[in-house]
């Protein structure tokens, strides 16, 4: 999965998933070694590799998703791959423009927990979308994320710091009283205004309905919800693999062999 500020890697036997990891952006001449890769020790040399199982092909066949277009030009060079389009994905009502993260992720979700589902990508953009007890795509709202926020008030203004995110043992006083805690107590508490918000009237509307958060930040964020709403955290799951949950679903076209 290209996504949009790095590379998100599985490993898959058949429709099992077998292993995850991240590595950043890959340049052309890399990409063109790990097509011509012949055994593991080339694949590791090329990209950060966990432990992985003897593949039965190298290089091994390569499903992508991308939402980053000029990324998954410089894949086409990879001979043994196929690029995963919305056409693919058996959900109701997606509009054309729709990432393809975001509707992989969603139908994943909606196939291995049930739906009525929505999905909550905490990454460099904050996502919220939907699906019905149908399959239909009910729709969604885009922020920028967690991270966005803070490097956007650090690299447009004139005088505001660049603020880091980290994990807090609380959550900061609401009324900052420097700069640095009013940026936090903003970016924080409308962050988690919004996000629940969208799960209330989720609820509200689907009331069976399950709420799932991913992304780079899911674990951040659900943190901070566990210490301001703990009723609505105690519903909410955590989980990273969303994307690779919606690829294992339609990989069925892919012979059963090992393939990344």
């Amino acid at each position: 999965m290209i996504g949009n500020s790095r590379l998100h890697w599985g490993l898959f036997t058949g429709k099992t998933l077998q292993s995850t990891w991240n590595t950043d952006y890959l340049p052309k001449s890399a990409i063109h070694k790990l097509a011509q890769s012949q055994t593991l020790a080339d694949l590791s040399s090329t990209i950060s590799l966990p432990t992985l199982p003897t593949l039965p092909t190298l290089p091994p066949p390569l499903l992508l998703a991308s939402v980053v277009p000029g990324q998954t030009q410089l894949w086409q060079t990879y001979e043994n791959i196929r690029i995963i389009t919305l056409e693919q994905i058996p959900l109701q009502g997606l509009y054309p423009t729709l990432g393809i993260d975001r509707a992989l992720a969603l139908f994943g979700a909606g196939k291995t927990l049930g739906f009525p589902i929505m999905v909550i990508d905490a990454g460099t953009a904050l996502t919220f979308t939907g699906a019905d007890s149908h399959q239909n795509l009910v729709g969604g709202a885009i922020l920028p994320g967690l991270g966005l926020q803070f490097a956007t008030l650090g690299e447009k203004t004139g005088k505001l710091p660049f603020v880091r995110v980290h994990h807090l043992v609380s959550l900061p006083y609401r009324w900052g009283k420097n700069t640095q805690e009013a940026i936090k107590s903003g970016i924080f508490y409308t962050i988690l205004a919004g996000i629940k918000d969208f799960i209330e009237a989720w609820w509200k509307e689907f009331p069976e309905g399950k709420v799932v958060i991913t992304g780079g930040d899911r674990t951040l964020i659900a943190e901070y919800i566990e210490l301001q709403a703990p009723q609505i955290a105690a519903s909410l799951i955590v989980e990273a693999n969303l994307i690779f949950w919606g690829m294992g679903e339609i990989i069925t076209s892919f012979p059963a062999e090992d393939c990344l």
